[in-house]
């Protein structure tokens, strides 16, 4: 099914991604900033599809800057990494309304293999056929989830991994570590660990404040992220094998049914360094 749709927030990041993506599949694209010589409403009214794309310190203010020009018959979804203030936003449009979360970054090649949360609001499953059936086609997975659900989650999967990712590289920085030799040292499986750490850095430093200081489980993260460190310090200190031996074979227990898939996909991505 061929559609209009409308992508709000400027060429740049996700929203040049989807437009990209919209337009390999035969949609018709128009792509506009938050201010532009068009009149948004001229602007909407002439979409399908709205999308909200832009940072998520704006999002709240886009959305309801939007949805009072929109009618029933067309869509209003966002992309941004936190649900519950967007979806409750959109709620309050005429338009059926849809939450989306791309689990990846605007530089990915393609959505192969790519998962998008989806957290539905508004709109039926039916008015959101068109838009799930493109991403499908173009080989995402999409995890439904409900708002509130998405950003308890999302306290771990970013909150936490972007944080321990800052804490390793702040750690490395005030032991005044030489990275050069510190990599000399390594071998592939602590090149990925510390290429995540240099993939983070290459990015904008408000992407990722906003993602931990937006989320209001986060605090909750990391506190006990810190008393798991202070008990793995103690553990450590612990003369006797006990202490440690109990704490990694309870996570060992925990992890058991992950733990054979994250060796093979670890495997995969060794050979890939090894083979370069």
């Amino acid at each position: 099914m061929s559609a209009r749709v409308g992508i709000l927030g400027g060429t740049g990041g996700m929203g040049t991604l989807f437009a990209r993506i919209f337009g390999d599949a035969g949609w018709e694209v128009s792509v506009r900033g938050r201010t532009g010589s068009e009149p948004i409403a001229s602007f909407l009214a002439r979409q399908d599809v709205v999308m909200v794309s832009v940072p998520i310190e704006v999002t709240l203010g886009v959305i309801a800057q939007v949805a009072p020009h929109l009618r029933p018959d067309q869509l209003l979804c966002d992309l941004t990494s936190l649900k519950v203030g967007p979806v409750a936003e959109m709620a309050r449009s005429p338009a059926p309304s849809v939450g989306l979360h791309p689990m990846f970054g605007p530089g990915v090649a393609s959505l192969e293999g790519q998962t998008i949360v989806v957290t539905p609001a508004t709109a039926t499953e039916e008015q959101c056929a068109p838009l799930f059936d493109l991403l499908r086609g173009a080989g995402a997975h999409l995890t439904f989830s409900t708002p509130e659900r998405h950003d308890r989650v999302m306290a771990v999967v970013q909150g936490l991994t972007h944080s321990l990712t800052l804490v390793m590289a702040e750690t490395m920085r005030r032991l005044d570590c030489d990275l050069d030799e510190v990599l000399s040292f390594t071998s592939p499986v602590y090149r990925i660990e510390l290429g995540i750490v240099g993939r983070l850095l290459a990015q904008e430093p408000a992407l990722y404040r906003e993602i931990l200081r937006s989320n209001p489980h986060v605090p909750a993260v990391l506190e006990t992220c810190s008393e798991a460190l202070e008990d793995l310090r103690d553990t450590v200190a612990d003369p006797g094998p006990g202490a440690f031996t109990r704490l990694f074979e309870e996570n060992a227990a925990a992890y058991a049914n992950y733990a054979p898939v994250a060796t093979a996909e670890t495997d995969r991505l060794i050979r890939c360094l090894v083979e370069r």
